[in-house]
């Protein structure tokens, strides 16, 4: 093709309503030699001369159905990606079932590719390197449940599901509060490891969306991390129990047993003074020794360093 948006409606009518010579031609001349087909009914997969699956298909397409009226609704070319999407129409009847007709509407996702064939002198042209035939649910049960049975049934099971969606999502309206409040920053404590957690498995598995390379995280490995989760929920819940059971004494420092912590505002300052302040108090002490003074007088007395005093 040269111009696939332009070519493209009389591509299909030779697929569809053509010949079987004029058939077997478009496939030849259209589709790479390893292009593949996926439908609802059957799929190729792409490999060396997969097109002569695809031909064997088509055949039997025409065996079914040799009289198939088909028409172009609409065509959309995604340029970038050399994506065709073709809005068709089509009337599908089996000969031997009695009665049998199936009016139908789907849309074919046409992947290209531009090659230029080989020992040719001609330009590069675009070939069809994978069809894919999108079938609404209730349009493609027309091929096997006629006179509408299939489609009625499709839209009672539309009609359920609806029904039971609504009714889980007032059932669960909880949940979906503590999602907004955790997407705007707002909870903290066990609410905000809960929605971590279960972000946390969502992303794991989501992995990539290029076609195949998409991961997956089995189901013990999901069920590792929710133990690690609530293991962490409970090892925080027993910290601050402890935390809590910290004591203030008339100067508004916090004592834990024997030990008594002030700290400061400049974590790093009070390092930095530490540090000065324990280098100082060995040259002291040093200074001691070799005066011939002993040490028992600072054996019970408070260590200071920058802001920080601990009291054992």
């Amino acid at each position: 093709m040269d111009d696939p948006p332009a070519e493209i409606t009389s591509i299909v009518e030779s697929l569809t309503m053509g010949t079987p010579n004029e058939q077997e031609q478009a496939i030849n001349k259209y589709f790479t030699q390893s292009a593949s087909f996926t439908h609802p009914f059957c799929r190729t997969g792409s490999f060396a001369n997969s097109r002569l699956l695809i031909h064997a298909i088509f055949r039997w397409y025409k065996v079914m159905s040799p009289v198939v009226r088909a028409k172009v609704l609409g065509v959309a070319y995604d340029e970038s990606n050399m994506v065709l999407y073709v809005d068709i129409e089509q009337v599908f009847a089996i000969w031997f079932l009695p009665f049998h007709r199936a009016p139908v509407r789907l849309t074919t996702k046409l992947s290209l590719t531009k090659r230029k064939e080989r020992g040719s002198l001609e330009e590069r042209k675009y070939y069809i390197r994978s069809q894919e035939d999108l079938y609404p649910v209730d349009q493609f049960v027309k091929f096997f449940a006629p006179w509408n049975v299939g489609t009625a049934v499709v839209y009672a099971w539309h009609f359920v599901a609806t029904f039971f969606c609504v009714l889980l999502s007032l059932a669960c309206g909880w949940f979906t509060k503590l999602e907004q409040r955790y997407a705007e920053g707002k909870t903290g404590g066990v609410e905000k490891l809960f929605m971590q957690t279960i972000v946390d498995v969502g992303k794991s598995r989501m992995g990539s969306l290029t076609p195949g390379t998409t991961s997956m995280i089995d189901g013990r490995k999901a069920a590792a991390q929710v133990h690690e989760a609530a293991r962490n929920v409970q090892q925080k819940l027993l910290t601050d129990g402890e935390e809590e059971k910290g004591s203030k004494d008339g100067n508004g420092t916090e004592r834990f047993g024997n030990m008594q912590v002030i700290s400061g505002a400049d974590v790093k300052e009070d390092i930095f003074n530490a540090h000065a302040d324990v280098t100082h108090r060995h040259d002291a002490e040093q200074t001691d020794v070799n005066g011939g003074q002993g040490q028992d007088g600072l054996s019970n007395a408070p260590k200071q360093f920058g802001n920080m005093q601990v009291v054992t």
